[in-house]
């Protein structure tokens, strides 16, 4: 009996370990908006993650990082929302034409956190195709609403937790991703071996995280191929990068080298 539970929990455990081989699949475009052709550049590298800052001001939701981008007028919807609607249409929903790959679209609120979800869910409610399709996410970061009223969310909307917090079981259900800060952990900038207690405490995080079926991403990592490879090393799902055309070079060499 105990050697088919140990099977059980291990082949849970290594369901959600660090995928074999990484693609652009496994890329987040951090602030993506600040991209020369936002969203449309880090989709035709086929990012399985794209992040936008949002602001809601005069009842707009608007791609805003702080209130001097307020009279730039960026919509959401505009830049983001009905281009993606578009292109699920044109796959017949789907995301992107190979129906294998998924597609997150992570909105990290900079305005009350509140007010603008709420914003957010009525203009997604316009945008069937987003709410519908399975293999597109809308991922809450950012100001977000306490984690014990999650749940009374729409389903459409899941939310981005912090790696090393403890959530209930409630909140962990609409968790569907954990991030962190990696200079939180580190001040390493790529030279030399990250420091080995630095790689077992997020190493240990990590595992936890898969261990509980959420994918991983960590913020503020250097930006270039040797600290992409540490945190393929540490088992991030999502390799987070303002360099996309960069990151997509990279990643293509690791799918030759594990093909």
């Amino acid at each position: 009996m105990r050697k088919i539970l140990f099977f059980i929990a291990f082949s849970y455990t290594a369901a959600f370990a660090q995928p074999k081989t990484y693609s652009t699949t496994n890329a987040h475009s951090h602030n993506d908006y600040q991209q020369s052709a936002p969203l449309y550049s880090a989709y035709s590298l086929g990012f399985g993650s794209i992040e936008v800052d949002v602001m809601l001001a005069n009842d707009e939701l608007l791609v805003a990082h702080t209130q001097r981008d307020i009279p730039q007028r960026r919509l959401l919807e505009e830049i983001y929302l009905k281009p993606i609607q578009g292109y699920i249409q044109t796959n017949k929903g789907y995301p992107y034409a190979d129906t294998s790959r998924t597609l997150i679209l992570m909105l990290d609120i900079k305005s009350d956190a509140i007010p603008t979800l709420n914003k957010i869910i009525d203009v997604l409610q316009k945008y069937p195709e987003l709410t519908r399709t399975r293999n597109f996410k809308v991922l809450i970061s950012g100001n977000k609403p306490d984690p014990n009223t999650y749940i009374s969310y729409p389903s459409f909307v899941v939310f981005d937790g912090l790696l090393s917090n403890r959530y209930s079981k409630e909140a962990m259900g609409r968790i569907a991703m954990l991030s962190d800060n990696f200079i939180a952990y580190s001040n390493w900038k790529g030279n030399g071996p990250i420091p080995p207690k630095v790689v077992e405490r997020l190493k240990k995080l990590i595992d936890r995280a898969h261990e509980l079926g959420k994918e991983v991403r960590l913020w503020n990592v250097p930006d270039f191929d040797d600290a992409w490879s540490k945190v393929i090393e540490l088992g991030v799902d999502y390799i987070d990068s303002d360099s996309i055309k960069a990151l997509a070079s990279f990643l293509k060499k690791q799918q030759q080298k594990t093909s």
